[in-house]
């Protein structure tokens, strides 16, 4: 597999992402730099965690109009998998390349630990490794991961199977007490139409290898490679 991992000014997960590929996933992977127009011919494009342009006005709002942005709209168009993690989905927000937005965090601090996901879509290219309602263990970081959309288009979200992870107990109980931001109907991760992007706040890349304490994570990266494949 070919993966890119594009950085902007202020990522600061996009070597975790980029190790995670090349020496979990044993891809052919590139940093793309957000400056550039042109994306390389590859499988997948991962838009990594961190604070894009400091998250000034909010969070992915400058780095939606990054020159780079423009490639990966269309890479989306051509059916490429896309994967957006933490501030990486929020930048696919603001692009308009999903639905909704993000709000900040209910307890308006920033939360950085270990939560529980219940995995909701086994279809994408994202997913496809793992069973209905399989929990896995991935952490969170950051400070604004409230997910908010109107009504119609959570309803529709829930009447597509667009929603692919939701925040959960460890043995897959809906509550708000294991809801950590306050997200919309517990929501931690949500594909576009397509089925080809996916936007989620917890890091599979920081739980992947053993010795980091759990390899949950390393389903999604092995999803994406049978996708590919």
């Amino acid at each position: 597999m070919k993966a890119c991992v594009v950085v902007f000014p202020g990522s600061n997960c996009d070597s975790d992402c980029w190790h995670v590929l090349k020496d979990v996933a044993k891809s052919d992977v590139q940093f793309v730099w957000h400056k550039e127009s042109l994306l390389p011919e590859v499988d997948l494009i991962v838009l990594p965690g961190g604070f894009s342009y400091g998250d000034y006005l909010r969070t992915g709002a400058i780095a939606r109009f990054s020159p780079v942005m423009r490639s990966v709209e269309e890479h989306v168009r051509k059916g490429y998998p896309v994967l957006g993690i933490c501030n990486g989905f929020q930048v696919l927000l603001e692009a308009g390349l999903l639905p909704g937005a993000m709000l900040r965090n209910r307890n308006l601090q920033f939360i950085c630990r270990h939560v529980y996901l219940k995995t909701e879509n086994t279809s994408s290219p994202f997913t496809n490794c793992l069973k209905h309602g399989e929990v896995l263990r991935v952490p969170i970081a950051h400070g604004e991961g409230n997910y908010f959309c109107d009504e119609q288009t959570l309803e529709t979200l829930e009447a597509t199977n667009r929603i692919a992870f939701r925040y959960s107990s460890e043995t897959g109980e809906l509550d708000e007490a294991f809801n950590p931001n306050g997200s919309l109907a517990h929501i931690a991760g949500i594909l576009n139409e397509k089925g080809n992007v996916l936007g989620m706040m917890p890091h599979p890349e920081r739980v992947s290898e053993a010795i980091l304490g759990g390899e949950d994570g390393k389903k999604i990266w092995d999803s994406i490679l049978s996708a590919v494949a």
